[in-house]
């Protein structure tokens, strides 16, 4: 779940009960950057919806791990491949 706000107040009223809503950047989320939410119509129509956020980049890689559980156990996986590595290394020469 990510906490946003609509950058103006009355896009709010832009979105309807039936429509389908997309993140047309999420991919680049970033922070200082707002986000563009898509909300498709049943007409077909669509409007562009600027959000505001206030993530830093540590909660947002937390996002995109899923969680920061995810994320620490990630890095630790790195962290033991990397360590398993130069023991490799090392008694290459040893």
């Amino acid at each position: 779940m990510l906490g946003l706000t609509f950058s103006t107040e009355t896009d709010y009223d832009l979105i309807q009960e039936d429509d389908t809503l997309n993140f047309l950047d999420l991919n680049t989320f970033t922070a200082g950057k707002q986000l563009t939410l898509e909300a498709v119509h049943k007409d077909g129509s669509k409007n562009e919806i600027k959000l505001n956020h206030t993530y830093n980049e540590s909660q947002i890689e937390w996002f995109k791990e899923g969680s920061a559980l995810n994320l620490i156990r990630k890095n630790e996986f790195l962290n033991y491949r990397e360590i398993s590595n130069m023991k490799n290394i090392i008694n290459l020469f040893f």
